[in-house]
């Protein structure tokens, strides 16, 4: 009898061991049919974080299989888990709060895992290019990343904020940063970690720059409080390049709510116990600790996440 893809998900825990109390943890891991955690783009730290999360999980849940699926990053990651296709997903914060996406009265059945790091905004142009501030963009053709990603949604409301209007394109960063070696772009706009490999891969073969942006990130910041903070690429993260005044914007690991708490415990342990190899390469993604662990804004924690923490007290 051939069995859908509908019901093996909707039966989801197969063989879970309950913890037997709220602080301890379980005695064996829970068996799932089939975990499926959304990343990100080709060219973005999401995709290679979330990449190395997978495995890290494969290994601590031998009786599931663990699936990565790429998307285009936060907002694809946050539909699919509202849809129920996915039921892990990263995003950036700021999609999440002020209705844009979700709301703390109506979530959609998303609960947060845990914080993770924080995405740096980066403008890359030529090192040559005349483009010396945002506003030189206007009316030039300019990657907003891709399509439902936290990216686009940062970049579009950025630059509505300030009144300009470019020829904004969608694709991977990784793409991107190909057509403006090609000359086919003016820039690029990239949410994401530090090193990103769309810029850091490129570097000496195709020298670039980043825009300052102290006085947009103070904009934007007043304009919509909460999930953006003034901050500095450090100037050791790509060579040469040095510092770089730009914002910064926490990132999550959601979890559908109706996912097992077992499984949930499981990988809010695996993300936190296990951040070494998962942020192997990236410095800020090194940051992955318990302590900020649970400051998720607007999103509440998972009950196997509250669980775990809970058991991390002393």
């Amino acid at each position: 009898m051939r069995v859908s893809r509908r019901s093996v998900l909707r039966a989801a825990v197969t063989a879970a061991v309950p913890a037997w109390a709220a602080g301890c943890t379980s005695t064996a891991p829970p068996a799932l049919a089939e975990l499926i955690l959304a990343t990100g783009p080709d060219g973005a730290v999401f995709r290679e974080i979330g990449g190395a999360l997978a495995a890290a999980l494969a290994d601590e849940l031998p009786a599931t299989r663990v699936v990565e699926r790429q998307t285009g990053a936060s907002v694809e990651n946050a539909r699919l888990l509202r849809a129920g296709e996915v039921h892990l997903g990263l995003s950036s914060l700021d999609p999440l709060v002020d209705g844009a996406l979700l709301s703390a009265e109506d979530p959609g059945g998303i609960s947060a895992v845990g914080r993770l790091y924080d995405s740096f905004m980066q403008v890359a142009v030529p090192v040559d290019s005349p483009v010396r501030t945002l506003a030189d963009l206007a009316g030039r053709p300019v990657s907003f990343g891709p399509s439902e990603s936290g990216t686009e949604f940062t970049a579009t409301r950025l630059l509505a904020l300030l009144g300009i209007e470019v020829d904004a394109r969608r694709m991977a960063h990784a793409d991107a940063a190909e057509e403006l070696i090609a000359g086919s772009l003016d820039a690029f706009l990239a949410l994401t970690g530090i090193p990103t490999p769309a810029i850091a891969d490129h570097l000496p073969e195709f020298p670039l720059r980043l825009l300052d942006l102290p006085a947009e990130a103070e904009q934007l910041a007043e304009a919509y409080p909460g999930p953006y903070v003034p901050a500095t690429i450090p100037a050791t993260t790509y060579g040469d390049l040095g510092p770089c005044h730009t914002f910064a914007v926490p990132n999550l690991l959601l979890a559908r709510t109706s996912l097992d708490p077992d499984v949930v415990e499981v990988v809010t342990r695996t993300v936190f116990t296990q951040s070494a190899r998962i942020a192997a390469g990236h410095p800020e993604a090194s940051r992955i600790n318990v302590r900020t662990g649970i400051a998720t804004g607007q999103i509440p924690l998972h009950p196997g996440a509250t669980r775990w923490f809970r058991s991390t007290k002393r």
